[in-house]
């Protein structure tokens, strides 16, 4: 028996020792991964939190926008970008907005929305449709050069036929038809390659389109 306690004194004391050496260690390290769990989780709260409200900003714009509301429009996009631009929402609402901006034709306001979703939308889709819309604006304002800046960035593979399509309205505008011809065959390149990418794609009456542009531009000067 006193055999037994001496060998459980031996285990005690060398545990001791090496609590002693390492113990301060595993406690650090123990409270490290606590924190870090705990900061986890308040991470993702503050995220589903930050999505609600955002869910619901948004939901109040799409009424404004509905009732042609463009200031109460312009305000919720703003408190979106402002407090919510971490979100998917920011770049929606601000698409939304400038879309009713559009509506009311106050395209100084709609060219600010714009502006920011192209360089700030979380999602490259609504990157690239802001890009898309800010050019066909620029194009309607007669700022050409401005327009084909726009254009000349790579879009999300499901828009580069359109933005093709853009560059050719652009500089058909200008009267440059030959650069408008080859930027209609380049939107009908992509949409055939989108087409074989996909089976689901159709060129269907959007390839027509672009055709019959194209073919109004006659012979190249």
């Amino acid at each position: 028996m006193a055999t037994y306690d001496l060998e459980e004194q031996e285990q005690l004391d060398e545990l001791k020792t090496w609590w002693k050496m390492y113990g301060n260690l595993i406690t650090g390290v123990l409270l490290a991964l606590a924190l870090a769990v705990s900061g986890w989780q308040g991470w993702n709260w503050w995220q589903r939190q930050q999505a609600a409200e955002a869910s619901a900003k948004f939901s109040a714009l799409q009424t404004a926008a509905t009732q042609k509301d463009a200031k109460r429009a312009r305000e919720l996009a703003g408190e979106l970008i402002d407090k919510y631009s971490s979100t998917a929402y920011a770049g929606m609402g601000a698409l939304l907005a400038a879309r009713s901006q559009i509506d009311g034709d106050d395209t100084k306001n709609a060219r600010v929305q714009l502006t920011w979703a192209a360089e700030n939308a979380k999602d490259e889709g609504l990157r690239s449709l802001a890009r898309l819309r800010l050019a066909a604006v620029m194009l309607d304002e007669k700022a050409y050069d401005e327009a084909i800046k726009q254009l000349s960035a790579e879009p999300a593979a499901a828009f580069a036929p359109r933005f093709a399509e853009l560059r050719g309205d652009v500089f058909a505008a200008q009267g440059k038809t030959a650069e408008a011809r080859s930027a209609y065959d380049s939107a009908l390149e992509k949409l055939e390659a989108l087409a074989k990418s996909d089976q689901s794609r159709k060129r269907g009456g959007y390839s027509g389109l672009i055709e019959v542009k194209r073919d109004a531009l006659g012979s190249v000067r």
